[in-house]
Order: structure tokens, then C-alpha cells, then sequence
């Protein structure tokens, strides 16, 4: 009975242009541009740019499905008194909540259904943002309690405490970023809840970053909240096929055929310390091999070799070779490759991250300190620069000072004469809050539905914007009115409109 309810979470996060898609899309991290020769483009395209619509297909996704699976849950707390769901009520309340999370940091105006006993003929309508927000935050303070606190494999998957705290410091950390305020006592909140999760001693960092990205994460020590999807039952991520291209299927031994699709954006991988084994774990880079480490493959006679540059997202887009790789997922030498992947939806390091961010924006809370926030910071990056440890020091001057990402619009298109011309705008990164923090952010959670979310939390110092809409990287500009932040939002799909008089579309679609 409860099945649906996971199973439609699975689809709001894999189901093809699901939140992976939405959150990492959209951001300055990864990309899909048009392959010249193969095809892709199109809606990444506006994803990229942010010149997205209510026909998007990425749009339909999350809605659908999270509709769904809180449509699930309604009907089994519509049978509360029935003794074989009562006990899972508490459980059922968190799921909710979490589905509402991702609907109100996506879309903001949404409807907020808690029942399916309604007349006949009745629809939906949207209710405020704050209305949903209030709604998320008393449900899970009414439930969290009542929750397990068996972090073991034996319940691996299932929504427990702690993963209703670690969602109640997320909608606390944005909550003025959502609704534009200065009110710090949210990021007392954020820090109280991840508190329990940490001091609690059921959770541990992982020895490897690479650990964290496998096809079972039930007995993973960091992992609060995953997303099972092992086959024949779930079957999901499909990045092994969507950023590999073809020939690079053998140097995993998968025995499917990779479509050749998304990549890094370049200024991202520029800001990596050399030194950093999260660049070399997270990216293919340069000339590719087989899976014996000699024998080179190669794509039309040629040497398959990943190059960081990219030409642009559409003018003239991206050759077949072009774009660093994203593997951080492991990829298996068989038919499924990514797809049984599990989500580490929240980890360890996500909690200790978003306390560190919480005691910056304090200045200090409860006795710790910035410096405590630096010590966090160094401490996860321990795991990464294994070879020289004093490289993982960052310091409080450091983490507040400016960001090392060249934000500025970068693409090379192709003159009259079929040359290369460098459109270039140079914005740097010196002018955003918190931007060394923001980076060590992007290293750390790069591809897990992070991305979008911090640089709309993360604002500009000279003027009254975020990262997100104040910013330019590759081929999306930034915006000029800083009075108009409706892309902070997506639109409602046209089709849900189309279907309820109810439904109203967000501003600005």
C-alpha cells in the first residue's frame, strides 16, 4: 500500500527531466547543449539560458509525480483508522512534507491537498507560499517524534527522523531567500535541527567521496536519506547514457550505448585545485581508454579526447568530443550501468555544510563560532585531498571572502570565415556573499539537486540580486531588472493549466 508512495519519489527525482534535471540544468555547473552531428539541445537549451516556459517538459515531471505520490499518501491517511496503516500515519505526514518542499521551492504556488474526501466536481486551487511553508514545518514538527531513530540497513529508505529534521533545516535555510527577508533566528533553526542529526552518533562521514555514489547505500555510515533503486524493482539513473559518449561505454565495460548528451559548463571546472580528487571522481577529462587503462577507443577514427572547452550551448553547440564527463554515479560493468544507483537525497556532509553556512550568516550561534564553520569546511574536505592535507585548510577569510568562479558569458562561435570568436563578458566572482563558501558548495554536492537552490539563496553585494538571476555564466546572461525575480520560480506546465480553471499561472509566464 505504501509502495506508491516511494515509487512516485523515485520518479520525481529520475523520471526523465526530474529534479536532478531541474536543479542541475538551470545552475552553472552542467549543462546539455545541441551536439553538432547527434542532436540535444532544444528545452536544455532554454534550462540553460533561462528562457524557459509553461511547455517544458521538465515542469511536468515534478508536478505529476508529486502530486502522485502526496494524492498516495492522502488515501492511505484517508484510512488512518484502518490498523494496517495507522502505525505508518506518522511516516506518511513526513513524506508529505518533503513532496511539498520540492514543490514550494520550485514553483511556490501550489495547491496543498491533505484529503481525498472531497464532492464531486471539486478541484484544487493554490494556496499561499507561507500558508505551504507553515503547513511543511508543523507537520514535521507534529511527527518528527514519533519517527524512528533506527538509522541501520534495516530501514534504510525509509523516512525517519532524521530525515525530517534534515528537511526542516532546508526549508528553514531558504526560507529568506523564498520570501525575501533578513529574519537570522531561520538559521538558528536550520542549525538546531542538524544538530540532532549530527550529535545523535548514528551517522558518520564516509571514508571516500566516491563511496557515496554506489548501487547499495544501506549500510553507507553518512547516508540519512536515500532513494533505493535497485532492479529488477526501480531501475532509475540514466546519466551513465546521458553524458557519456558512446565509445565510452567500454572503458566501464557497460554494455549499453551511451547517447552523448550533457557536460560541464568549462568556468566550473577551472575553479577545481588541481590537487582536489573530487575533479578527478566527479569529471572525465582528456584522452579515454578502454576499460584496460591502454588501449585508446576512439569516436570517427579519432581518439576519443574529452576536452574542457565547449564551443556554445547552440551557436553553432557543442562538438561530439566536447565537454568534460560527469561520473561521479558509479558506472557498472553491465547492462544497467547508472541505473541502479542509489540518491544519497541527504547525507552527513549536507548537515555539517549547512551548519557551517548558518554560523557565517550568524557570525556565530550557541557558542560556536566562524571558526568552528572553517573547521567544518576543512574537515570535509579532508576526504578530497588525501595527498596534501594542509590543501584542505580554508579559513574563515577565505570561505567569506570572494568566489573563484569567472562568472561572465563565454562561448566560442564561429565567424563568416568558420573561425573561432570568443564572446566573452568578465563578471569574476569578488561581489558574492559568502562566495568562497559557495564554492566549496559546488565541489562537494556538484550533480545531487543542490545547485540551483544555493545560488538562489546566495546574493550579490553590490546590488540586490542573487547568483542565480544576477549572474552570467557560458551562454546564459544575467538579468538587468532586479526587481523582477519570477525565474526564481518555474511556471506551472501548460497542461496542468489547461486542466484546472482553478490554476493560476506564477507571474511573468
Amino acid at each position: 500500500m505504501i509502495a506508491p508512495v516511494y515509487s512516485n519519489l523515485r520518479n520525481v527525482y529520475w523520471g526523465w527531466n526530474g529534479l536532478f534535471d531541474t536543479n542541475e540544468e538551470s545552475s552553472d555547473l552542467i549543462m546539455t547543449p545541441l551536439r553538432i552531428g547527434v542532436g540535444w539541445g532544444d528545452l536544455y537549451i532554454t534550462m540553460h539560458k533561462h528562457t524557459y516556459n509553461s511547455y517544458v517538459s521538465h515542469f511536468w515531471t515534478l508536478w505529476y509525480y508529486s502530486y502522485n505520490g502526496i494524492s498516495s499518501i492522502n488515501k492511505l491517511i484517508d484510512m488512518k483508522d484502518n490498523s494496517a496503516v495507522s502505525s505508518s500515519v506518522p511516516e506518511l505526514r513526513g513524506l508529505r512534507a518533503l513532496y511539498y518542499y520540492i514543490l514550494l521551492d520550485n514553483f511556490r504556488n501550489i495547491p496543498l491537498e491533505t484529503t481525498l474526501n472531497h464532492e464531486a466536481g471539486y478541484l484544487p486551487s493554490q494556496v499561499s507560499p507561507d500558508s505551504t511553508y507553515n503547513f511543511i514545518v508543523s507537520e514535521l514538527n507534529a511527527i518528527k517524534s514519533q519517527l524512528s531513530t533506527d538509522a541501520t540497513s534495516k530501514t534504510y529508505g525509509h523516512f525517519n527522523k532524521y530525515a525530517a529534521c534534515m528537511t526542516l533545516a532546508k526549508v528553514y535555510l531558504n526560507h529568506n531567500a523564498w520570501f525575501g527577508g533578513t529574519d537570522n533566528s531561520y538559521y538558528k533553526k536550520a542549525i538546531n535541527e542538524v544538530d540532532t542529526v549530527i550529535k545523535s552518533g548514528n551517522y558518520s562521514l564516509a571514508e571516500n567521496y566516491t563511496d557515496l555514489f554506489v548501487d547499495d547505500l544501506s549500510t553507507c555510515s553518512e547516508v540519512i536519506f536515500g532513494f533505493p533503486f535497485k532492479a529488477p524493482y526501480a531501475t532509475g539513473n540514466y546519466l551513465v547514457n546521458k553524458c557519456l559518449a558512446g565509445p565510452s561505454a567500454a572503458t566501464f565495460g557497460y554494455t549499453g550505448t551511451p547517447w552523448n548528451g550533457s557536460c560541464a559548463v568549462p568556468q566550473f571546472i577551472d575553479t577545481y585545485n588541481s590537487e582536489d580528487e573530487r575533479l578527478s571522481d566527479t569529471w572525465l577529462i582528456g584522452p579515454q581508454y578502454s576499460s584496460d587503462g591502454v588501449t585508446p577507443i576512439y569516436l570517427d577514427k579519432i581518439q576519443l579526447n574529452y576536452t574542457k572547452k565547449v564551443h556554445s550551448i547552440d551557436n553553432p553547440g557543442a562538438y561530439q568530443n566536447e565537454g568534460a564527463r560527469f561520473h561521479k554515479y558509479k558506472i557498472y560493468a553491465n547492462k544497467y550501468g547508472t541505473a541502479e544507483d542509489d540518491v544519497p537525497f541527504y547525507r552527513l556532509t549536507d548537515a555539517y555544510m549547512i551548519k557551517a553556512e548558518c554560523l557565517l550568516r550568524l557570525g556565530g550561534y550557541n557558542g560556536e563560532t566562524e571558526q568552528d564553520a572553517a573547521d567544518i569546511v576543512t574537515m570535509i574536505r579532508k576526504r578530497a585531498f588525501k595527498n596534501d592535507p594542509s590543501k584542505a585548510i580554508r579559513t574563515v577569510a577565505e570561505l567569506k571572502g570572494p568566489s573563484v568562479y569567472a562568472y561572465g558569458h563565454q562561448e566560442y562561435q564561429l565567424d563568416s570565415d568558420g573561425n573561432d570568436k570568443l564572446i566573452e563578458t568578465n563578471e569574476g566572482g569578488n561581489d558574492i556573499e559568502l562566495g568562497g563558501f559557495l564554492d566549496d558548495l559546488a565541489w562537494e554536492f556538484v550533480g545531487e539537486h543542490h545547485r540551483r537552490q544555493d545560488i538562489i539563496r546566495f546574493r550579490l553585494t553590490d546590488k540586490n540580486m542573487n547568483v542565480y538571476d544576477g549572474k552570467s555564466w557560458f551562454c546564459k546572461d544575467a538579468e538587468t531588472d532586479a526587481s523582477d525575480t519570477h525565474k526564481d520560480i518555474y511556471p506551472i506546465y501548460q497542461d496542468f493549466i489547461d486542466a484546472n480553471k482553478n490554476l493560476k499561472q506564477n507571474s511573468g509566464y
